[in-house]
């Protein structure tokens, strides 16, 4: 069949204007999280203003993802053009060039990030990871049952005091506990926690040669601490529980306390999720022999694989996922209560949210006080609060975090559990060369 010029060049601009609106595809890893998925739902409004962009998401649980996208960057898979990832990959993952810098302009206002934020997803100054929310841990409490028992919470309490107010706002038969703690096994899940306690304990992770020190007096006092407390004054099963799982256990009021991510404030005190919203009230983490690591440094973020084609796309959409304006978006849609927070001086400073949010001077107090850099009471040669800035640090601990949850369920001691992460942690830090 002969075509006409002019037919030919009818088909020739319906191609290209059809190739002209391929949306460009972005698959973006993310956390399952609340807001994460509260982003889902606000994806429409990016992709009205960008409709060249379509966003797909792939969420998942937090072990889950850390796994499918460290194998994904490790092998240059190039499955996800976004990925979720946390403040302890961002900068390994930056300094090793699996990761895209991040170029923000004027209107993003990096300088309106919080400065521990910033500086724990940088390296040498330039910025690898954009926050979309950024924790510390704190104490979540029921105040009525504090009340009840006559205790008055200290804005920062001791230890000591937390196991005297579990045990008075301990009532299993009215299906009550006096505290929820971690005990789900992961280097991200009770060990981040537990690298906390051992912190204010007055322990480390590793001494000065990198030899782990799991079976220092720090080390065995904290976790034989932990795991009296929770025997004797937790819920059943705590071995399997994570943050989602005590988030549901507290929103149905059966958590006297918890202490956990500073995230969890805006779910715990919201009527609509909660039955016991009014009466939650916060403090700062426990301290024991020194205030040095007791409350964690965390943000979750959305960075660009150092490999990707869609690289303009990816970052129109980190720009507005992490931005000024898209926090005033979650605000006008479900109230500034429900804002993603930690990560933006403007954040704090904003009357409605103050006014909103009960728990705001708390959670700032505790993110500013955090100190990834001075973190231990012996001196260390590893940056990070709840973790160790290396990358061997996962699979250790993951390997320790399994014997601290199968001591937490008496499947073995205490001291046998610390031997066998300690034997862990050595063969992986000697394989890497760390010391012989």
């Amino acid at each position: 069949m002969k075509l006409t010029l002019k037919a030919s060049l009818a088909l020739a601009f319906g191609l290209t204007a059809g190739l002209a609106n391929a949306a460009t595809e972005l698959v973006i890893a993310t956390v399952n999280n609340g807001h994460m998925i509260e982003m889902q739902k606000l994806t429409k409004h990016f992709e009205q203003a960008n409709p060249d962009i379509k966003v797909k998401w792939v969420t998942l649980e937090e072990g889950v993802l850390r796994q499918r996208v460290t194998t994904d960057i490790a092998t240059k898979g190039g499955q996800f053009d976004i990925m979720t990832i946390g403040m302890y990959e961002a900068p390994i993952w930056g300094k090793k060039g699996w990761l895209q810098e991040l170029k923000t302009d004027a209107a993003y206002d990096a300088d309106d990030l919080l400065p521990a934020i910033r500086s724990g997803l940088s390296v040498d100054g330039k910025l690898f990871a954009a926050p979309f929310y950024g924790e510390s841990s704190m104490l979540m409490y029921r105040k009525d049952l504090a009340d009840k028992a006559g205790v008055k919470v200290a804005d920062k309490p001791t230890w000591t005091d937390i196991q005297a107010l579990a045990a008075k706002m301990h009532d299993p038969k009215n299906g009550v506990y006096g505290i929820c703690l971690r005990g789900k096994p992961g280097w991200g899940d009770n060990m981040a926690f537990l690298s906390t306690l051992v912190n204010t304990f007055g322990g480390q992770w590793f001494d000065m040669s990198w030899k782990p020190q799991l079976e220092s007096k720090p080390w065995k006092d904290a976790i034989n601490f932990y795991v009296d407390l929770l025997k004797n004054y937790g819920p059943p099963g705590s071995a399997a529980n994570s943050f989602n799982e005590i988030l549901a256990l507290t929103n149905a009021g059966k958590c006297g306390m918890w202490i956990d991510a500073t995230i969890a404030a805006s779910f715990v005190s919201d009527p609509k999720q909660s039955k016991v919203a009014d009466q939650m009230a916060f403090a700062q983490a426990p301290t024991m022999n020194t205030p040095k690591g007791a409350n964690w440094l965390w943000s979750w973020n959305l960075a660009i694989p150092a490999g990707s084609k869609k690289v303009d796309a990816a970052q129109k959409f980190i720009t507005w996922a992490t931005s000024k304006d898209y926090v005033q978006l979650v605000a006008k849609t479900n109230g500034w209560a429900n804002v993603p927070t930690g990560t933006r001086k403007s954040t704090y400073a904003s009357p409605e949210f103050q006014k909103a949010a009960r728990f705001a001077a708390a959670e700032k107090a505790a993110i500013d006080s955090a100190n990834p850099t001075d973190s231990t009471l012996p001196k260390s040669p590893y940056i990070g609060v709840q973790f160790a800035a290396i990358p061997e640090f996962q699979a250790i601990g993951i390997a320790v975090g399994q014997q601290m949850s199968a001591a937490l369920a008496g499947k073995t001691s205490v001291d046998a559990a610390l031997k066998t992460g300690q034997q862990a942690a050595e063969r992986e830090m000697k394989k890497a060369g760390y010391y012989k």
